[in-house]
């Protein structure tokens, strides 16, 4: 009988340690999910605050730079773009647009050295400085986070557990086009 109760309580013992494994595994992966969409969210609330700042400095612009319409224009549309793309891959393309349209209007400060000296146009310069360099972090730790939970899905043993459940893969935020990464040009 003692010999009995000891098999049993090993075999109790085994499918605990087994169970507590797996469902750390799983709790794992869960929050490695959850962090990756946090860190997209903290994307996603930078932008915005770049899109609110937008129109203002296209509006200020507007003031002294009135004849420079094409350039005002493609900031807007390049604006609406980001705003309605969706996904790390559809909003880094957007936002790769948005940003060399954004340099074409701090070029226009040079050719007008009223705007140049306008306080709300260097403040919204200096807070869209800011903000960028927020955007850069953002993108930093989601890319960081998503490439932790994307590894985790694909090591063994995680990846069974990732199967079982349906994890799926989350994209990294990349430029696309490798033009988007030089610094924009602009030329008057």
């Amino acid at each position: 009988m003692l010999p009995l109760l000891i098999v049993i309580g090993v075999i109790v013992l085994l499918v605990l340690v087994l169970g507590g494994w797996f469902f750390g595994m799983y709790n794992g992966l869960v929050r490695r999910r959850i962090a990756s969409e946090t860190a997209w969210s903290d994307i996603d609330v930078q932008l915005k605050r770049r899109h609110d700042l937008v129109p203002n400095l296209v509006n200020t612009v507007k003031g002294y730079a009135s004849h420079e319409k094409e350039t005002l224009e493609n900031v807007i549309k390049a604006r609406s773009q980001a705003v309605d793309a969706n996904g790390p891959a559809a909003s880094a393309q957007a936002e790769g647009m948005l940003s060399s349209a954004l340099g074409k209007i701090f070029a226009l400060s040079e050719a007008y050295p009223d705007l140049k000296a306008n306080q709300n146009f260097l403040a919204l310069q200096e807070e869209l400085t800011s903000t960028e360099n927020k955007i850069g972090f953002a993108r930093t730790h989601y890319n960081r986070t998503t490439a932790s939970y994307n590894e985790a899905l694909q090591t063994i043993p995680t990846n069974i557990v990732a199967g079982m459940f349906s994890f799926q893969k989350r994209d990294l935020f990349e430029l696309e086009d490798a033009a988007e990464r030089n610094v924009p040009q602009v030329q008057f």
